[in-house]
């Protein structure tokens, strides 16, 4: 193996991970190194044209784990800059992939970005009470209607307010459920987003909207709960449900397509960096003359 370069730069390594040479030390005590075999590998999809499918649920420590065995077994310069690349890309870009590849818009506009679990949200089982998702997703739908208000579409300013508010044509949550993946605990951050689950249709336009919504945990980079709203257009003058605004549909529309975008750039992003991975492992370990290499004193600078 080359000597350790230091290629990781400053702003990865605050978000938590070890240098290269660090990390594969750190890998050797957990991994499995004999016989090498694939950790958990998805084949690449094929270019057809069409959109990409789904990445692999545990792409991200997946990827991590598979990384550390091709360090381990000895990378050239050249090909640990492009392992730090990846590494780069998984903690900078996790949570715009992980959202993206379902169809999620992501930023503070659209949601809650960052979010700090307070303490007090803990309960007697020592993991954040279950009714605090809804408020998660709650004031992240709050946001997202307000995002359409300022940043999106400033000439239906005072509709959009008004959706938010009893006085004539708003917004009523008929149903709310909420699957919960794990549980989460103090110290963390969230990042939570909405998303239409179906393109809104027109003539006559809908009276109730789905929404899909994702809490995602920093801690754990993955998605910690998924929350499915229906909601109903209501009329509160004539106390009845109504049909959605034209300036509502029309937006919703666009969204919807954006959502589509979101989803192939994202996914395309993923299977790239998966597809780096897998060319790696062909030129380190997935060959006929790999040898592990454990840390010898040569290496080591002893």
């Amino acid at each position: 193996m080359s000597g350790p370069a230091p290629l990781l730069t400053k702003s990865l390594r605050s978000r938590g991970y070890l240098s290269l040479p660090a990390y594969a030390r750190s890998l050797q005590r957990s991994l499995s190194l004999s016989p090498p075999s694939r950790l958990n590998q998805s084949p690449t999809p094929a270019t057809t044209g069409e959109n990409p499918p789904p990445p692999p649920k545990q792409w991200i420590p997946d990827l991590r784990a598979r990384l550390g065995k091709c360090i381990i077994f000895g990378c050239s310069n050249a090909q640990i800059s492009r392992a730090a690349s990846v590494l780069r890309a998984l903690a900078v870009e996790w949570k715009d992939l992980v959202a993206g590849s379902e169809g999620f818009l992501t930023g503070g506009r659209r949601g809650l970005d960052g979010r700090q679990i307070a303490w007090g949200e803990m309960d007697s089982f020592q993991h954040v009470n279950n009714v605090n998702y809804y408020r998660y997703a709650e004031s992240a739908r709050v946001n997202w209607i307000t995002n359409f208000s300022v940043h999106v579409d400033p000439a239906h300013r005072q509709q959009w307010a008004e959706l938010m508010t009893p006085k004539s044509t708003g917004l009523i949550m008929k149903s709310l459920k909420c699957d919960f993946k794990f549980p989460m605990v103090y110290p963390d951050k969230i990042s939570v987003y909405h998303k239409l689950r179906t393109k809104p249709a027109g003539d006559p336009a809908p009276s109730n909207f789905m929404l899909d919504c994702i809490v995602l945990s920093h801690q754990h980079r993955r998605v910690a709960a998924r929350l499915e709203e229906d909601i109903v257009v209501y009329d509160y003058k004539a106390a009845r449900k109504t049909s959605m605004p034209g300036f509502m549909l029309e937006l919703f529309r666009t969204t919807w397509e954006m959502q589509q975008k979101e989803e192939v750039r994202a996914r395309t992003r993923i299977w790239e960096l998966i597809k780096t991975v897998e060319s790696l492992e062909k030129e380190t370990w997935d060959r006929e003359d790999a040898v592990e290499d454990m840390g010898s004193a040569v290496n080591s600078g002893a």
